[in-house]
């Protein structure tokens, strides 16, 4: 049966992965990477280029139709999926939100966590001042029956959650286009402090982002076209 992923370093491969949608279009062909522990991996890449797929497949959304995806030397496979995403945190564009408290939408997933918890996690993902200006703070509903977030504050309440979440290694979307100058920098910051420390995948499409990436992956038509540092590309 699956085994708990346990005491995770971070350690991601994926060796000779490709992967083809039910219809056997191929989005993915023979891709290898190997993220040392804390490395930023960045995947540069046009829409189309299958990018996203490639963070699709760290928390098994998808399967590799060949090759495989370990963490620590284990294939990703063989752990049970409870195990697997509680250790890859996600930040992706579509975040989700609950008819519920902005509260319980930052602890989704950590239902143990306390208030302090929360607000520590808020402000390291620069979404503490937003909330305290709600008319309830903490306790003022969100989604369809509350209070309307941004694209923006969406994205930080990813954050915070993947903050209190705590995983070793994180999938994340950086390709936001659609926020002002000042959420801009918000989330920007954010994002440094959510990746200090943690083997990261991430879509980037801001300079900083990729500048601070230890490799740059650039993907076009679902193969890995170039690789290097940032002063090499």
């Amino acid at each position: 049966g699956a085994k708990a992923l346990k005491h995770v370093k971070g350690h991601v491969r994926f060796e000779n992965v490709s992967f083809a949608y039910g219809n056997g279009r191929e989005v993915l062909q023979d891709i290898t990477i190997d993220a040392q522990p804390g490395q930023i991996i960045a995947i540069l890449g046009t829409t189309g280029s299958g990018k996203s797929t490639i963070l699709h497949l760290l928390p098994r959304f998808y399967e590799a139709t060949s090759g495989r995806v370990t963490i620590d030397g284990q294939d990703i496979r063989k752990v049970t999926q409870t195990s697997l995403r509680r250790n890859v945190g996600l930040v992706l564009q579509d975040v989700f939100l609950f008819n519920a408290t902005l509260r319980d939408n930052i602890a989704y997933g950590v239902a143990s966590a306390t208030d302090e918890q929360i607000i520590a996690a808020a402000k390291v993902a620069r979404l503490h001042d937003f909330a305290i200006g709600l008319p309830d703070g903490y306790d003022t509903w969100v989604g369809e029956r509350g209070v309307t977030l941004s694209g923006g504050q969406k994205q930080r309440v990813a954050i915070a959650r993947t903050l209190l979440l705590n995983p070793r290694i994180l999938v994340l979307d950086d390709s936001t286009s659609s926020v002002d100058m000042e959420t801009e920098y918000l989330i920007q910051q954010a994002l440094d402090a959510v990746m200090r420390g943690r083997t990261t995948f991430v879509v980037a499409s801001r300079l900083r982002t990729i500048k601070n990436a230890d490799k740059i992956m650039v993907l076009e038509k679902g193969r890995i076209v170039e690789r290097g540092t940032h002063e090499t590309l």
